[in-house]
């Protein structure tokens, strides 16, 4: 006999069905996530907790019709599940597989491509104004997170939307507000009495009356006013969205399929305007390990289902965010003006021991990538030295204010970009390939990328030391090499690179960052065709040592880039451009590899290099026929 599940293939299969059913759906929903996202990874916590609501919202909507907008994608696990990708879903977030976010281009429910918190209010507020220019009927919410309501974004979104009368629904999803029972209890039974029709005829009715009578009815209508908000400002979390010209629903509970489907199906027929509709959920909600531990399932690497062990590979070298982290926690010691500030990352930036051991120093601002930088230039301006660890990704939401707030007054700030580079599984949202190219534009900026674990520590030891405008390190997600991390730090020369291989040859071989490893296997692979390459680690992609760099376009006539970074504007460009303007009698040709100017997909890494013709083999042959060929061509 088949589950209720194996009989879902798009929304409309769900509709008819009564609550026991959807209950019943909600459950084995939960049982498939456990068991694919076991063998495959993947955002789990957050998707377990709003199963329900999932369930809630296809029952009453009419998509793809009506549209729904995600924020940030990782709860959207079931939405996939329900709208025809069930028998595609052991392949997500897999090389050519389903994305782990919702995607236009994937699906016709996919109404937004998402991928970065706090843009669903806006998207949906587009979505709804178009609709309202085009005469259509159809209806459009927005599914934010608590988490997500934090960044700037959102929240201008929410301004923009409570000064219009535009017909929309947003639905806060909250697992981390902490409301009491009694006062749950009661705002629930005010649910209830807000959302009855005869309470709102009979309210609209009383209202439009008190406006008709002569003098004491504008007095009267100041004074139900006055009260109405006292009493809701003591029972009511949603008085601050009804300040904002939002009508407030809640909180609901957002596993109680009943109550959502009755608040829904009264937010679409019976109510115009901005709507925001608050829903209680609890992350891994129905798995007790993400239960106990939201933060370790939010993303899970392989596990086991059973005992809800992460399946651990071969034993690496240690992280660059865990060696940053221990590095943090060193210079913490020998300096008490050294700060540091995440986004909302302390575990994925590997600062949670510097929280830990140096908690008055630590300051998590939540998902307010821009407010970190501003908030960092503050303290630099205060005699402090902070470090601001953000992913490469979501630096580029506050490019603003590094060019403003910092840079500008060559404020010193050290900012750490953690999973620069290919990352992998979450794909083109997620890669952090294009920090070299929109930093190289930030005046006098100091941009640093370490060949292994110990040139971080002595690059981090070094932007702490530097005093002239901000520095920023790239490095990727992951091990290294193994390299020492133990020791003292060591200063290095700002702009200098190191020469790790010197030849009397043509060549010279430029590796920036963590394409060291297939950059000397490159150089390996020459040497035994008896091409031998001059090897150096370049460090810096800003400065570039003029001296340096005039004696090595002097000396050699082809010169090959290596980054994990796009193409334009990046590390190779900027040795294009320094060649350039040096005006030697002779300029060498020059090699670039790096990422295309264009997004790349999601992935095992290593497939993804050599889908880009970036594996060292085809580097090799590139640089052999470069190296050799009568006529080499400038790339």
């Amino acid at each position: 006999m088949l589950s209720i599940l194996e009989t879902i293939n798009s929304p409309s299969d769900i509709q008819s069905l009564p609550v026991e059913s959807l209950e019943t759906l909600a459950q084995e929903i939960r049982e498939f996530l456990i068991e694919r996202v076991s063998k495959t990874g993947g955002h789990l916590a957050s998707s377990l907790g709003v199963v329900e609501l999932t369930l809630a919202l296809h029952h009453c909507y009419r998509t793809p019709k009506d549209k729904i907008v995600w924020d940030v994608g990782h709860q959207a696990y079931t939405h996939k599940i329900l709208t025809g990708r069930r028998e595609m879903f052991h392949t997500i977030r897999q090389h050519e597989g389903l994305s782990g976010f919702p995607r236009i281009s994937e699906s016709e429910y996919d109404s937004f491509s998402v991928g970065h918190a706090s843009t669903s209010i806006s998207a949906a507020l587009g979505l709804a104004v178009g609709r309202d220019i085009h005469k259509s009927d159809n209806s459009v919410v927005a599914v934010i997170g608590d988490g997500s309501l934090s960044g700037g974004l959102a929240l201008e979104g929410l301004n923009n939307l409570g000064t219009s009368s535009t017909r929309m629904t947003v639905v806060l999803n909250d697992n981390e507000m902490s409301i009491s029972k009694n006062v749950g209890a009661l705002s629930r039974y005010l649910t209830r009495v807000i959302t009855d029709k005869r309470y709102n005829k009979l309210k609209s009715e009383i209202w439009d009356l008190l406006g008709n009578l002569p003098n004491v009815g504008k007095g009267i209508r100041n004074i139900v006013r006055t009260v109405d908000d006292a009493v809701k400002h003591v029972i009511i979390p949603g008085k601050l969205f009804e300040d904002m010209g939002l009508r407030y629903i809640g909180p609901v509970d957002g596993h109680n399929v009943s109550e959502m489907l009755e608040v829904f199906n009264f937010v679409k027929n019976e109510t115009n305007g901005p709507i925001l509709v608050h829903v209680l959920t609890k992350k891994g909600k129905g798995y007790r390990y993400a239960e106990q531990d939201a933060t370790k399932y939010h993303g899970i690497s392989k596990f086991s289902p059973q005992t809800g062990d992460v399946i651990k590979n071969k034993p690496t070298a240690p992280s660059y965010s865990s060696v940053f982290g221990s590095a943090m926690v060193e210079l913490g010691k020998e300096r008490e003006d050294l700060v540091a500030i995440t986004a909302a990352m302390p575990d994925g930036t590997g600062l949670n021991e510097f929280r830990d051991k140096y908690p008055d120093r630590f300051f998590d601002v939540g998902i307010a990538e821009g407010h970190a930088v501003t908030f960092a230039a503050g303290l630099a301006l205060q005699g402090l030295k902070p470090v601001v660890a953000i992913y490469s990704t979501f630096l580029q939401r506050s490019y603003d204010q590094i060019m403003q707030d910092v840079a500008i007054d060559k404020t010193n700030v050290v900012f750490c970009l953690d999973r620069a580079g290919l990352v992998g599984d979450d794909g083109p949202t997620h890669h952090g390939m294009f920090d070299i190219s929109f930093l190289r534009s930030v005046p006098e900026a100091v941009i640093m990328a370490p060949k292994d674990e110990k040139e971080l520590r002595d690059m981090l030891f070094t932007a702490t030391e530097h005093q002239d405008g901000p520095t920023f390190i790239r490095y990727p997600r992951g091990s290294g090499t193994g390299a020492e991390t133990s020791g003292p730090f060591e200063k290095l020369e700002i702009g200098l690179p190191e020469i790790l291989h010197k030849a009397n040859s043509s060549c010279a071989i430029l590796s920036l960052g963590d394409f060291y490893t297939d950059a000397l296997s490159v150089h390996e692979m020459l040497k035994k065709d008896k091409i031998d390459t001059t090897f150096i680690n370049a460090r810096f992609a800003k400065p570039l040592s003029k001296e340096f760099y005039t004696n090595l376009f002097t000396n050699y006539s082809h010169i090959v880039t290596l980054e994990n970074n796009a193409l334009p504007g990046g590390f190779g460009s900027a040795i294009l451009e320094l060649a350039n303007d040096l005006n030697l009698e002779q300029t060498p040709k020059i090699l670039r590899f790096g990422l295309p100017d264009s997004f790349v997909g999601h992935g095992d890494v290593k497939k993804l290099r050599e889908e880009l013709g970036l594996a060292p083999e085809t580097i090799y042959n590139k640089v052999k026929t470069f190296i050799t060929a009568s006529q080499p061509t400038l790339v």
